[in-house]
């Protein structure tokens, strides 16, 4: 089950990685071969959506059926192992909603950028034309 959250780790660190180039100012020369490896890497990425949501499930049912650790119910061990739990729990959804973030971003700049080059190019070809 590690192995699921460390992929969706690497995944998150992608984008946020990808999203920060593209946003960098003066990194012109980059950023052509970056938006055409990053708008062909969002389809792919996609993927990502209905991979948070098993996940998400898979944290709700752990939650709907982990044991209740109340008062004097449970040794501390297992009160630990209880609030360990939880922790990790509260620590894989912040992941989830990072990673759905961070897509969202990458596909919402990506698109700004495709579109603000295109308004470049309309303006470059409006003063060459006059």
């Amino acid at each position: 089950m590690a192995l699921e959250w460390v992929v969706l780790g690497y995944a998150a660190a992608a984008e946020a990685i990808m999203v920060l180039l593209l946003t960098i100012p003066g990194l012109d020369g980059l950023r052509k071969g970056l938006i055409a490896v990053t708008r062909n890497l969002l389809k792919p990425f996609l993927s990502i959506v209905p991979f948070c949501l098993f996940l998400l499930l898979d944290i709700y049912w752990k939650y709907e059926t982990r044991p209740n650790c109340e008062a004097d119910s449970c040794t501390p061990s297992e009160h630990l192992r209880h609030q360990k739990s939880i922790m990790k729990s509260q620590r894989n959804a912040l992941l989830i909603g990072a990673a759905l973030i961070f897509y969202w971003l990458l596909y919402s700049v990506t698109s700004l950028v495709v579109r603000i080059e295109q308004l470049n190019q309309r303006i470059e070809r409006l003063k060459n034309r006059n």
